[in-house]
């Protein structure tokens, strides 16, 4: 039988109004990958943050056992001295630092006093060998992209001594390539003796990577499963997270197409700095009523980059084109002349540019749409929080009211709150940006079934997705784009996930 390294016994963590843990039981082997999966708000990220120390002793009840010895964590330095390294979703390095810098940032190699660079650039060379990173030690993290940032986290965590790694969604801002390296490398770390536990909504690499997966509901241990037996698969861990067999992982539509409403023509876009560097090139795209238009494409592609550039021109500069509703030609020069015309934007980063974390549901629905609910530019409470309370009920947004300080929400229903915001605007055209990044299949669910809501009220909507799955299951043509062009427009019936990825690799060439 294989030793226990960590045991977490009844742990129960209350938040006001809510209790996010309820006797919940966890045991990890040592040199095993143990995955903890659960819908979002099941309390995955609360546990990880209790063993970690960022909830210390005393903000709940149970006990931690690691190595057998009984831990009262007050901070997350202790548990660091102890090889407990927790690696958070939004990762915590220093843009404007190097990549040595941030690797020994608060475990300075200066034994007199004195930083030893020689010793810090010779320590930082070999941990990114480690982790299969050739860059120089003193190359600023912001010249490195997010994949490469993830392994400089874990060769942080390697210098800590680490024991026990936790990777809170480590592949979520990855591309498939990016992904596919991490988890090869943490597979390598495992054989060479390390223990890990990760928490991802992504059930094809949890089934690669993990030997056990635990999985929460509610707040509650369910089951523990082994993956080795043989008889675990995607829809047996999705009955387990859900506590219903999910059959179809997409809601079924029949698509009701009007005339063209939204048009893009001729669109070229430049970078923001580089004024002599072209991001897009002769971008044109249309979509109509009552349709789901998908935008596919490798990360760097220039997704994003249109998306923002279209609304309000929030990206780019030197920015040429045409943009057209209902045939009629609109100018689109800010966030609020592009509001006024109809649109709406879902951010990709909910967190940093789709909602005010610090402020409640009420306020973060109402803030695009003010004039809605003011008079005399008085705003109406009344009207503030009946508007707000019809979105929660209508968009199950799992809160008890809509006072809740939306950074205590789960990502789901974050982003269901992000999407309450924009269709209360009253918009005809919905440009909606990974809408289910970092979302269990649950949640997912429910956001796909408002997308066709929105559709079938004839709205115009486009999906910038980085899921192919999730491309080909709810959209009903997609345009691929790959450096700035669009290289492909494939119809529903027409669309795999290797003809869309053919057009994803074409080249300028």
């Amino acid at each position: 039988m294989s030793e226990i390294l960590l045991e977490m016994k009844s742990i129960t963590k209350e938040f006001p109004g809510v209790k996010a843990l309820e006797n919940v039981n966890l045991k990890v082997k040592k040199g095993e990958i143990h995955a903890l999966m659960g819908e979002n708000g099941a309390g995955k990220s609360t546990l990880m943050k209790v063993l970690s120390g960022v909830y210390p002793i005393g903000t709940y009840t149970g006990d931690i056992l690691f190595e057998n010895n009984v831990c009262e964590f007050k901070n997350i330095k202790q548990s660091e001295d102890l090889g407990i390294v927790i690696i958070h979703q939004e990762l915590a390095l220093v843009p404007d630092l190097s990549i040595a810098e941030n690797i020994f940032l608060g475990n300075e190699q200066a034994p007199k006093g004195f930083i030893n660079w020689n010793e810090t650039i010779h320590k930082t060379t070999k941990l990114l060998s480690q982790v299969g990173l050739t860059e120089s030690p003193t190359t600023l993290i912001s010249n490195i992209g997010v994949g490469k940032q993830q392994l400089v986290e874990i060769a942080k965590a390697l210098s800590k001594q680490v024991k026990l790694l936790i990777l809170d969604e480590p592949t979520a801002a990855l591309n498939e390539n990016d992904s596919e390296n991490l988890l090869n490398l943490l597979i390598e770390l495992k054989n060479q003796g390390m223990t890990a536990i990760i928490i991802s909504h992504k059930l094809n690499e949890i089934i690669k990577v993990a030997d056990s997966i635990t999985i929460l509901r509610d707040g509650q241990t369910i089951e523990t499963l082994d993956v080795h037996s043989g008889d675990i698969n995607e829809d047996r861990i999705i009955k387990g997270m859900v506590g219903r067999d999910l059959t179809n992982r997409y809601p079924s539509r029949t698509p009701k197409i009007g005339d063209v409403i939204f048009e893009v023509e001729d669109w070229n876009v430049y970078h923001p700095q580089h004024r002599e560097r072209k991001m897009l090139d002769n971008i044109n795209l249309h979509i109509k009523k009552g349709e789901i238009v998908g935008i596919a494409g490798l990360m760097g592609a220039g997704r994003t980059e249109l998306a923002m550039s279209i609304f309000g021109k929030v990206y780019g500069q030197k920015i040429t084109g045409t943009v057209k509703i209902n045939g009629k030609e609109v100018q689109l020069n800010d966030v609020s002349q592009a509001i006024r015309n109809g649109l709406a934007y879902v951010s990709e980063d909910r967190k940093g540019n789709g909602l005010i974390l610090m402020d409640d549901i009420r306020k973060n629905i109402s803030l695009p749409s003010l004039p809605k609910i003011s008079k005399n530019n008085v705003i109406n409470d009344n009207q503030e929080i009946i508007e707000a309370e019809s979105f929660r009920k209508k968009l199950n947004i799992k809160t008890p009211s809509v006072w809740q300080i939306v950074g205590n929400l789960s990502g789901g229903n974050q982003q269901k709150v992000v999407l309450s915001k924009w269709i209360f605007s009253g918009p005809e055209i919905l440009i909606l940006d990974e809408p289910t990044r970092g979302i269990d299949v649950g949640a997912k669910f429910e956001i796909y079934t408002i997308i066709n809501q929105l559709a079938n009220e004839g709205k115009g909507v486009l999906v910038i997705s980085s899921e192919l799955p999730e491309i080909l299951g709810i959209c009903d043509r997609t345009y691929v784009m790959s450096e700035g062009r669009i290289t492909g427009e494939v119809d529903r019936k027409d669309a795999t996930q290797e003809n869309l990825m053919k057009y994803m690799t074409k080249s300028r060439g």
